[in-house]
């Protein structure tokens, strides 16, 4: 039986990645909540 989770590093940019993030409003809230969080991390 097959996992669910088949990673891909391209689609997980795709779906996840700053720029995608950096396009929508709500997205740019997300990074500056987690900036402000003090995320090692900010997106995939």
């Amino acid at each position: 039986m097959k996992r669910t989770y088949q990673p891909k590093k391209i689609q997980r940019q795709k779906e996840h990645g700053f720029l995608k993030r950096m396009k929508t409003r709500s997205g740019r809230n997300i990074l500056k909540a987690r900036r402000q969080k003090g995320r090692k991390k900010i997106s995939a």
